[in-house]
């Protein structure tokens, strides 16, 4: 199996230097070998077949920085090119990259023992040598590195992804389905269980929207290109680099407390996308980051040998009594009914508790 171990990098002026050449050069390269193969389907409707070495004869620069980061661009490009004559309809045409709009990263494979980490919190890479990182989490010594990603975010700060590979040790618990719960997406509350409690999600672009807007404001009405104009595009990124940080923290801390408690865990399979779109729900949902948590949950159950199990998105739970499990579309017809009572038993409902209820007793029923 893979796993990726993510580290903030501190790079000296120098080594920044060539990280930023190596940058340009991928981005160069990529553009140069996509060009070069849309002239010649033009032509003669022939795949070129081109790779970085056939380049540096005439650009030497490109000698300076890693070849591997390179031969990364071109794999990269050939899959893109290929997925595409694959499914044209749902996989678009590869486009060539901007300096100004596109992600800054590059990846450079692990050949020879290249990259490697020693104690002193420094990580070897090709022709940058040894850089500072903040090591956060050791690589367990039975993961072998297969390659690492050098990124910018767009606050300027940089990071290196390590992509490890190990031998999964399978564990097989003794899982008791009773010690299971069922949750149910909420736009408020982030979800609702079936015991009754809730999330709470803090909110946090709603918390920091008001200064997100005065910022967004003053970049309005500067001079596109500018240098004030570039300062004040750091400011709003740091804005959305803190909320994208609280939320993924959030979903972390959360996911795991579920994890260590509960053998089973079940979710809705609802397409959170669409109701983005709908309901004016849009804002509340994609701040909540309720996909994001859920494949943070999945894979954390699956670490422990445990399972989350999602039921799927058509089938009733809102309008499903959970006591006697009669059918009442006709009093639960609206979102804005939010408490009910079941005509046929007299159980007083609270809409989403009653929705998680029912989704832990379909989830029960599928194990």
């Amino acid at each position: 199996m893979n796993r990726a171990f993510k580290y903030r990098l501190k790079p000296t002026k120098e080594q920044q230097v060539l990280i930023q050449k190596t940058f340009g050069s991928c981005r160069f390269i990529y553009n140069k070998m996509l060009e070069d193969k849309i002239n010649a389907y033009n032509k003669d409707k022939t795949n070129l077949k081109v790779t970085p070495a056939k380049y540096k004869s005439d650009f030497e620069w490109l000698k300076e920085v890693d070849s591997y980061a390179l031969c990364n661009e071109q794999m990269h490009l050939q899959t893109a090119y290929s997925s595409f004559f694959r499914n044209p309809k749902k996989v678009g045409f590869p486009k060539f990259k901007s300096k100004k709009s596109d992600r800054k990263s590059y990846t450079t494979s692990n050949v020879h023992n290249i990259i490697r980490i020693n104690d002193n919190h420094q990580v070897h890479l090709s022709k940058l040598g040894w850089v500072r990182f903040i090591e956060h989490r050791k690589i367990p010594t039975d993961h072998i590195i297969k390659s690492a990603t050098i990124s910018q975010s767009a606050t300027g700060k940089y990071y290196i992804s390590i992509l490890t590979e190990y031998v999964s040790q399978s564990i097989s618990p003794v899982l008791d389905k009773y010690n299971s719960l069922g949750l149910d997406y909420s736009s408020h509350d982030f979800y609702i269980d079936s015991d009754g409690g809730s999330a709470s999600y803090p909110r946090f672009f709603r918390k920091y929207e008001s200064k997100l807007s005065k910022e967004q404001r003053k970049l309005s009405h500067m001079k596109c290109g500018s240098l004030n104009y570039k300062k004040q595009k750091v400011v709003v990124a740091k804005i959305h680099e803190k909320i994208t940080n609280s939320r993924n923290d959030f979903c972390h801390k959360l996911s795991k407390k579920l994890a260590d408690t509960y053998d089973y865990v079940f979710v809705e399979d609802i397409n959170l996308q669409n109701i983005s779109k709908g309901l004016h729900l849009g804002k509340s949902t994609l701040d909540n980051g309720f996909g994001i948590f859920r494949e943070y949950l999945k894979y954390k159950m699956a670490d422990r040998g445990k399972k989350l199990i999602k039921i799927g998105k058509y089938d009733p739970t809102s309008t499903v009594c959970s006591e006697c499990g009669t059918y009442h579309k006709d009093i639960v017809n609206t979102l804005s009914v939010r408490e009910w009572t079941c005509p046929d038993c007299g159980a007083h409902h609270n809409r989403d508790v009653n929705a998680a209820k029912n989704i832990r007793k379909i989830g029960l029923s599928l194990i």
